[in-house]
């Protein structure tokens, strides 16, 4: 029976407005109206139209009669919410605090339909001895020159496209005529925006699967059938063939008439991923990601709904691909920043896949050579099934050598380049053997740390363990706690007075190469070089076909990419991530670093990296060079746990924006002091550490100033409660300060 009521969410951010409102439905609406429907309702006393979600339909509400209004109508242009994103938008406004139309906007990637793309043709609707004898009849005729090229064309190509129209000198007068004549009949066809149409996955021939590549494969997916809705990582050195496990499982999910998304860190790795799916799925294989127009988006969007696609491709919001019989996920390089969103709601896709896949009972396959800290705590638990590749694929490729290089000690030899005596020799060596070389530029998180260039010293926080961010020439501030403190003018671990922010570019590494090597062909990958639709493959393209000898890059030139010709790698800073005033900095560094390396020999001819560092002897830079996992995880787990920090603790951020700083830094202290009073209320086990307010990182964007408040914790139920706790607390307050939460 359909219900007369409909529950809706208004499209409106406000926090007051964060709820259900009921809606009669007329009779004239009751078979358009759906769950996910977006309507156009009366709202306010003024009864202003607005658009809101139809979230459910109900056959009773307790709003009186006469307060009740009537649903306007329903947006036909929209793309209607499927009933599975509205369930999951409710867990993440819950699990991540968040309006629930910011949460239901996030599952919707694709909110607007777009008009379709329709071929024309036009084909013969008669014999084709009655055209010919039309043909001869039209020649004989001086005056119908246009209406015998029309019939000279159809002859010749069978059919009369917009293509052929143009070629010929058509006009529509002319195709009219024919078609009213009933000599020509039009067909029409709707053509799909395939933005990958031409990756055939010729290029690339899949291998077989090795022994131990299908012995992870059967083993997951036992696990997998065993407890529907389960999860599987799989950890593999750089270059054992994680894809090729993947893409096994997807197919496996395939035979059983499922589909299949696959989640990249970066939308760098379409090219290359979507070229080996093609390989193994044909034209079944689909991609989603922001770089695409609208048309295309919408297009994908609609084949994935009608099961006309098996593989969906891309990054994190392909999570939320409206499959109708979803089977498996799939998370590569899963230990990536770029899963975790920065927006509201700061969803993380490692939690976000999971839920989803627990609650379609699909399974969900994790994948890296350096698993998050997050994913490991969970192997170690026996949450998650653990498989492993410890060995490279290809036969005769091994792993890189890696070697260390200390940059004191270059600087007391005298030299000040940004590139070691031995790296620039290795470098020399390789351009004369014609192989190619990757420079790594580990920029990520840079923001202005001091550091001293005679000890490797960095200027961290006496009471958080992380460094502190210079702010204009004089002030150092700790961004977790507030600390701040002078610049020094020596370093106060050895004295020297070579103390200054480490800061290089891309575009500088680019200048020396030149300047040293100048017949290298080079190619510079970072945001500037890949901002236009394409940028990304067009370089990799380049690169992969040999028409460079050294590719520049940050982070998205080491995630996942599969050059046999790179023999060298060279990470040129490797301390700059260290320097990020965050808790993650050796975890991240450990990843980036052997990502790097692993770039590096993955074909027949050896390989070998080379680590830049100012810190040769800090952990995260030991265990990478050797390649020991366990050795980092051991030493950051007891970092974490001394400092309660996650995973091993929970931790709340809570962000607060206005326009006005000063109201903005009241507000932060009128809620720290609120959490003061609900953590008392908490048995001193549940109890949070609360730190602040102080300034984030960037404490001022677009003339908006930012505060922030930090809860640690040992509970996610508390953390959650702390969220639910403030966010009531901020409806009884006037002041136009937002908030945002990140629930770690």
């Amino acid at each position: 029976m359909i219900g007369s009521y409909a529950a809706v969410i208004l499209k409106q951010k406000s926090l007051r407005l964060d709820r259900v409102f009921d809606y009669r439905i007329p009779d004239r609406l009751r078979e358009s109206v759906r769950v996910g429907s977006l309507l156009r309702v009366p709202f306010g006393t003024g009864n202003t139209e607005r658009e809101g979600y139809c979230v459910d339909i109900l056959e009773e509400t307790e709003i009186p009669a006469e307060r009740l209004k009537d649903v306007l109508g329903v947006s036909e242009n929209a793309v209607p919410a499927e009933a599975e994103m509205i369930r999951m938008a409710a867990w993440l406004r819950q699990r991540y605090g968040s309006t629930m139309i910011q949460a239901l906007m996030t599952c919707l990637p694709v909110r607007e339909k777009v008009r379709k793309v329709v071929t024309r043709t036009w084909v013969p609707a008669v014999p084709e001895e009655q055209l010919r004898s039309l043909q001869e009849e039209t020649a004989g005729r001086g005056n119908q020159k246009a209406r015998l090229r029309l019939l000279d064309a159809v002859l010749l190509l069978g059919y009369i496209d917009e293509a052929a129209m143009d070629a010929y000198d058509i006009s529509q007068a002319v195709l009219k005529h024919f078609t009213d004549q009933g000599i020509l009949c039009l067909e029409e066809e709707e053509v799909s925006r395939d933005p990958y149409a031409t990756v055939t996955g010729q290029e690339y021939a899949e291998p077989p699967l090795s022994e131990r590549q299908r012995e992870a494969a059967d083993g997951i997916e036992a696990k997998l059938l065993e407890k529907p809705g389960s999860a599987c990582y799989l950890c593999g050195v750089t270059g054992s063939g994680k894809t090729l496990v993947y893409t096994e499982l997807i197919a496996r999910t395939v035979a059983r008439g499922q589909q299949a998304i696959f989640l990249i860190p970066e939308i760098a790795l379409t090219y290359q991923t979507v070229q080996r799916f093609r390989a193994r799925f044909g034209d079944r294989v689909s991609v989603l990601h922001s770089r695409l127009s609208a048309g295309e988006r919408f297009d994908q969007f609609e084949r994935a709904a009608r099961g006309e696609i098996d593989v969906m491709v891309g990054p994190r919001s392909a999570l939320f691909t409206p499959f109708p019989s979803l089977g498996l996920i799939v998370m590569d390089e899963e230990h990536e920043d770029s899963y975790k969103s920065e927006t509201s709601p700061c969803y993380h896709a490692r939690e976000a896949a999971a839920w989803r896949a627990r609650d379609c009972g699909a399974g969900f396959v994790l994948g890296s050579a350096t698993p998050s800290v997050e994913a490991y705590k969970s192997i170690r638990s026996g949450d998650v099934a653990y498989f492993t590749l410890p060995e490279r694929a290809r036969a005769g490729s091994r792993p890189p050598e890696v070697r260390i290089i200390d940059m004191r000690e270059e600087m007391k030899r005298g030299n000040k380049s940004i590139f070691s005596e031995e790296l620039a020799s290795l470098m020399e060596e390789r351009l004369e053997r014609r192989e190619q070389i990757l420079l790594f530029l580990n920029r990520r998180g840079y923001a202005g740390a001091l550091t001293c260039r005679a000890c490797g010293e960095v200027i961290k926080c006496p009471h958080c363990d992380v460094s502190l961010t210079l702010h204009g020439k004089t002030r150092l501030l700790c961004h977790y706690c507030g600390y701040t403190r002078p610049v020094p003018s020596e370093c106060p671990s050895c004295g020297s007075p070579y103390i200054a922010a480490f800061g290089i570019g891309t575009q500088k590494v680019e200048e020396a190469v030149r300047a040293m090597f100048p017949s290298a062909r080079t190619l510079r990958m970072d945001l500037d070089t890949t901002s236009g639709k394409g940028g990304h493959d067009r370089i990799l393209r380049a690169f992969g076909a040999g028409e460079a000898d050294i590719l520049i890059g940050t982070q998205m030139i080491v995630k996942g990419h599969d050059f046999p010709r790179v023999t060298l790698v060279g990470i040129v800073a490797a301390d700059l991530s260290l320097s990020m005033p965050d808790h993650r900095a050796a975890e991240k560094t450990y990843q980036l670093l052997v990502q790097a390396a692993g770039r590096a020999g993955r074909a027949e001819r050896p390989g070998t990296a080379v680590i830049q560092t100012y810190q040769p002897e800090h952990f995260c830079i030991r265990a990478a060079a050797a390649g020991d996992y366990d050795a980092f995880y051991r030493e950051e787990e007891a970092y974490r746990l001394l400092m309660k920090y996650p995973p091993f603790f929970r931790m709340v951020t809570v962000t607060f924006a206005s326009k006005s700083e000063a109201e903005c830094s009241a507000y932060a202290s009128d809620a720290a002091a609120f959490l003061a009073s609900q953590n008392a209320r908490l048995a001193p086990e549940k109890a949070f550490l609360l730190i602040g307010p102080a300034q984030p990182p960037v404490a001022k964007r677009k003339d908006v100033y930012y505060r922030t408040v930090c809860a640690k914790g040992s509970s996610l139920q508390t953390a959650v409660w702390l969220k639910d706790s403030l966010t009531a607390w901020a409806l009884s307050r006037k002041e136009k300060v937002s908030i945002q939460f990140d629930i770690r």
